[in-house]
């Protein structure tokens, strides 16, 4: 985990279809934290912020530091439900992150010098992406934001299978 994201949130007591309503009319988004060994949580977060942050690559793939009226505590996005054609994100879901216990989550694949390999330079050739992230096993102190996949030694119908990505210290494929 390289670089710290903060998220500032509220614990709610009020629970339900009309209250979760009344707070997206509020701007505001219902969510929930679960896992470890606390009871789950309700909490809302502002959506405008998080709206801003979902734009991110960051924000699906690494630990997030969620404050909670003070207290904070190290999640991982699990779930987030949008509105169908509205630029609106309608609830969240957070799992707690045990720093002893390894994990597994959905990683971003960077790929690299598409342009300076042999194929990428072909005309009637296209470098075909059937993966743009990975799932990996890890504990959460190695989890990485992304993996970077070097294109640059590709010639005309290459195939690079996961086997052959370079993966952080502590990571691994769980398939």
């Amino acid at each position: 985990m390289a670089t710290e994201h903060n998220i500032k949130a509220t614990g709610r007591n009020v629970e339900g279809k009309g209250a979760s309503r009344r707070l997206r009319r509020a701007a505001s988004i219902p969510a929930i934290v679960y896992g470890g060994k606390s009871a789950p949580q309700p909490i809302q977060l502002d959506h405008e912020k998080i709206w801003l942050a979902q734009q991110h690559e960051w924000f699906y793939a690494s630990i997030l530091n969620l404050d909670i009226d003070g207290k904070v505590e190290q999640v991982l996005l699990r779930d987030m439900q949008r509105h169908p054609f509205k630029q609106i994100i309608l609830h969240l879901d957070f799992q707690r992150v045990d720093a002893t216990q390894t994990l597994r989550a959905k990683v971003p694949l960077h790929f690299l010098n598409e342009d300076k390999s042999s194929a990428g330079k072909a005309a009637d050739v296209v470098v075909l992406h059937e993966l743009n992230d990975v799932e990996v096993s890890c504990l959460p102190k190695d989890l990485p934001e992304f993996i970077e996949v070097d294109l640059s030694a590709l010639t005309v119908g290459d195939i690079i299978h996961l086997s052959e990505l370079k993966l952080p210290a502590g990571v691994e494929l769980p398939e």
